[in-house]
């Protein structure tokens, strides 16, 4: 029977994906450098996963493997590299400038065998950079790559302090962005104002898909306000939810408003009851 691969979760940057290398017979430990072999070039990352072994069905192709663990001459090369990127980040802003582009730079990277430099900028329209890309490769003497970005992924890159005093989701955790909707907001009875619900990207905040009722309730406990639904006091409607707990507040055919958890609340499916009292 063919041996499972043997792999290792290896992460470029901060709070990146996290990807899978073959890690054959390397026992290489989870905070370790590692230097792979990317569809870039070669590069240095860093194991966030120790090695364990999986399925080939769940091996995304093709798997390469880690080349060896970082050695202190390889991070003196990082530490080097960071220093041409700056220096490359700071000669790309002149030279848009120069162009008279109307985007902004806002990260630059260099593969670790400096076969490659890789600028990320935003721009409300398409920009024609063709000629800045030859301009940047004579002057830096290695292939350049231009990639427009949008507003989240900026905000990712650059960082900050979100509206409740703490650093960006998106900068310290949040491997991925996941949709937010306008109806997440609405669940919570949050008031729909912009400037209250928007992150630093200009965008809805990530944070509302965390208290979303679709996220602490299972499908079947999702209850719309106006919806007849049966409780242990008796029958009912939903007049709000609280999603911070798990709750419904229901008006019962008295005119009596209880508050009861998701999971004690079903929807009614005889006849309905009498209209709410407010």
């Amino acid at each position: 029977m063919k041996a499972m691969p043997r792999v290792v979760g290896v992460r470029f940057r901060k709070v990146g994906k996290i990807y899978s290398f073959d890690a054959e017979f390397l026992a290489i430990r989870p905070g370790e450098g590692v230097i792979v072999e990317t569809a870039r070039g070669i590069e240095y990352g860093e194991a966030v996963v120790g090695p364990r072994e999986v399925p080939e069905t769940e091996v995304v192709a093709p798997l390469r493997k880690i080349l060896r663990r970082a050695t202190d001459k390889d991070l003196e090369q990082l530490a080097e590299n960071r220093r041409r990127q700056e220096e490359a980040f700071r000669l790309c802003h002149t030279k848009i400038q120069q162009h008279g582009l109307e985007m902004d730079l806002v990260d630059a990277e260099l593969t670790f065998d400096q076969s490659r430099a890789v600028f990320y900028f935003t721009a409300e329209n398409r920009v024609d950079f063709r000629e800045l890309v030859r301009d940047l490769a004579a002057s830096l003497k290695t292939r350049v790559e231009l990639r427009q970005i949008g507003v989240r992924d900026e905000a990712k890159l650059l960082g900050g302090i979100g509206p409740c005093g703490r650093e960006l989701c998106c900068t310290t955790w949040l491997t991925d962005f996941e949709p937010v909707s306008i109806k997440m907001a609405k669940e919570q009875q949050l008031a729909l104002n912009p400037s209250k619900i928007s992150g630093l990207c200009g965008r809805l905040m990530c944070c509302l898909r965390y208290e979303s009722l679709q996220a602490l309730a299972p499908p079947a406990a999702v209850l719309d306000v106006g919806t007849a639904v049966t409780t242990p006091d008796g029958e009912g409607r939903v007049l709000a939810h609280d999603p911070g707990r798990g709750a419904v507040s229901v008006c019962l055919a008295g005119g009596e408003v209880r508050q009861y958890s998701v999971r004690d609340v079903d929807e009614k499916t005889v006849e309905e009851v009498g209209p709410v009292r407010e």
